[in-house]
């Protein structure tokens, strides 16, 4: 996919050529330069006239007519230089990549000086370039009647640079887009083609790539280890749950182990407390937290941190029939606590609780869990911001780094002891499950921390994330892969306190 080239000439043979333009006193130096005094002075006139837009998110295209080894040269528009950053690059790069694919161009060269800012290097514009590449250029192949006409795809970029590792950070960048669309994929899976066996054999199939240590634990074998709340969710339902487990080593010994929980509902009814129509379509995206976590493993399958990192997606679907649990029933979750069900539809809660216990059962040190968890963060914080509530802040402010890095912004919501008093607030049990609708997000992640106890711990509601409504510069509507890229750099820049 991306070669370098150190000599670029004017004369190179490329179908596209790919530039960079600020928004600024247009003195032309070096390449642009000799590609201005082949095309006979023409550039300047092309931007003061608007033919060449150097607004950001901007992409503009002129045909060379011959006068240059480019067939077509792409512009793209970049704004002031100060005020350019590294995610408005990359959705920058997300257009152009779009632009190219409709354009069914095979081959580009991209001259990567001309998107120096002078804040970062030419290794990550790479980068960012090699994301963009995957991310924009994403297509779910859906279950539409196929065309015949043959699919021409983007299957080279040059990289003209002096620096010849400029092609690796290229790489990396393409590796965290891959495995985000990985994760849109599952997400985009209808359910009855993303089955909790489905989800296990995925994941197996992951491990045996990577070299990842595995185990899928079974229903029998969640019994035995008293796993009642994952359990309980699966009641009604005619698939059988599984656990899943991949272990990756970086370091000699396992130890400062992050542990990553995905809640794995492979469709959600509500169960008894059934949810309306309308509320009921779209959610076999209900295991987008499971779809971040395997995302994030591939990513660090392909790039080997020197870190260890357990997943863990406890998995089922939550469908009703005559076994199915029920409001005031109270089950028994794998550390021993009881839980008083108010609200069967407050499911994801219960299947990550013996997800959080069997990590640690696996050694974690420092606990994610990742979920399209609440409507109520929606309300609070809108379809842009993932939700975060924690017991660590030192572990919160690692995942904020990393969120910013990738441009996948978290929010932190309190969790405050009157919150705490009201999930304990059962008659009967340890726990209740649905305290009420006043600050529903806060109250599923105060349920969750009662699990992960004194162990440092995130909590990641992705509800409104993990589906965008409208396509955008890095994606089409549908699943978003929201978290991968997160959870990925997180790992990879991690920190023991």
């Amino acid at each position: 996919m991306f070669s370098h080239v150190e000599t670029f000439g004017v004369d190179h043979q490329t179908e596209a050529l790919v530039i960079g333009l600020f928004n600024q006193n247009q003195q032309f130096e070096g390449l642009l330069k000799e590609i201005d005094e082949a095309l006979g002075g023409q550039l300047i006139h092309l931007i003061k006239e608007g033919d060449i837009r150097v607004q950001e998110k901007r992409t503009s295209t002129i045909h060379t007519l011959g006068k240059l080894g480019a067939k077509r040269l792409y512009f793209v528009g970049l704004g002031r230089k100060q005020a350019l950053t590294k995610n408005g690059l990359k959705e920058s790069f997300g257009l152009l990549f779009k632009k190219l694919k409709e354009a069914k161009i095979s081959n580009a060269s991209v001259a990567l000086s001309t998107f120096d800012t002078g804040v970062w290097s030419e290794q990550e514009t790479a980068a960012l370039l090699g994301e963009a590449q995957q991310l924009a250029m994403y297509e779910f192949e859906n279950y539409k009647k196929k065309s015949n006409e043959p699919d021409k795809q983007l299957e080279k970029i040059e990289l003209f640079s002096f620096y010849k590792d400029v092609v690796q950070s290229a790489l990396v960048g393409y590796t965290y887009g891959k495995a985000t669309n990985s994760a849109r994929t599952l997400v985009n899976l209808p359910s009855n083609m993303l089955t909790a066996t489905d989800l296990a054999n995925y994941a197996v199939e992951m491990a045996h790539t990577y070299g990842f240590e595995y185990e899928i634990l079974e229903k029998e074998e969640m019994e035995t280890l008293g796993m009642g709340a994952l359990l309980a969710v699966n009641q009604g339902s005619a698939e059988p749950p599984k656990m899943i487990v991949l272990k990756y080593q970086g370091k000699e010994k396992w130890e400062d182990v992050i542990g990553l929980v995905g809640k794995g509902i492979t469709f959600d009814t509500g169960g008894y407390s059934i949810k309306s129509k309308d509320g009921i379509v779209g959610m076999k995206t209900d295991m987008g937290g499971a779809a971040s976590v395997l995302g994030a493993m591939e990513a660090i399958g392909e790039l080997k941190p020197h870190q260890n990192v357990v997943a863990v997606i406890p998995s089922t679907d939550n469908v009703i029939s005559a076994r199915a649990f029920k409001p005031d029933d109270v089950i028994t979750a794998m550390n021993g606590k009881t839980i008083e069900v108010l609200n069967t539809d407050a499911e994801g809660r219960l299947a990550l609780a013996d997800g959080i216990s069997y990590a640690k059962h696996h050694g974690a040190n420092y606990l994610v869990d990742v979920a399209t968890l609440t409507g109520g963060v929606i309300v609070a914080l809108g379809t842009h911001t993932t939700g975060a509530m924690t017991n660590d802040s030192a572990l919160l402010q690692q995942i904020a780094k990393a969120s910013i890095e990738t441009g996948e912004p978290i929010w932190e919501l309190p969790i405050t002891e009157r919150d705490k008093k009201r999930v304990r607030g059962s008659k009967v049990a340890d726990l209740n499950n649905s305290p009420g609708r006043e600050g529903h997000a806060i109250m599923a992640g105060t349920f969750i921390g009662e699990f992960a106890e004194q162990t440092p711990w995130v909590h990641l509601d992705i509800a409104g994330t993990a589906t965008s409504a409208a396509s955008h510069e890095l994606g089409p509507s549908g699943a978003t892969g929201v978290m991968v890229r997160t959870l990925a750099t997180m790992v990879c820049s991690f920190e023991t306190n």
